[in-house]
């Protein structure tokens, strides 16, 4: 018979120990950021006709409806700071455009599609 006070089979587990497991397993996850909640921006005039994200123009519901490469008012999801490196660092295929296209972080002017 086991006295009162004292663990049974040596296992007792105080709530400090509890307390502490649960402190350290929220701390080590608190640091992980899955890739869909980082930060990320509009980039315009850098999808392929029907691979847009939304903002195709008039005429247009939403996403995958654009009908035009690189339409200027269509855009893509993007990494917060890559718009700009669309057409400008092109030594880094990701970023390639045909002739002198950039990716904008407002909607563009140009590849329209024909009314």
């Amino acid at each position: 018979m086991a006295d009162k006070g004292k663990p049974e089979g040596g296992k007792f587990v105080s709530a400090a120990m509890i307390a502490g497991a649960v402190a350290l397993a929220v701390s080590a996850t608190a640091n992980v950021t899955p890739a869909s909640a980082q930060a990320k921006e509009k980039c315009y005039g850098i999808s392929h006709a029907g691979q847009n994200d939304c903002a195709a123009g008039p005429g247009t519901t939403c996403a995958g409806t654009s009908s035009v490469d690189y339409q200027g008012n269509a855009w893509k999801l993007v990494p917060a700071g890559d718009c700009v490196k669309y057409g400008v660092e092109e030594s880094q295929a990701q970023y390639e455009l045909p002739g002198d296209r950039q990716g904008s972080l407002e909607a563009l002017e140009r590849d329209l599609p024909q009314a």
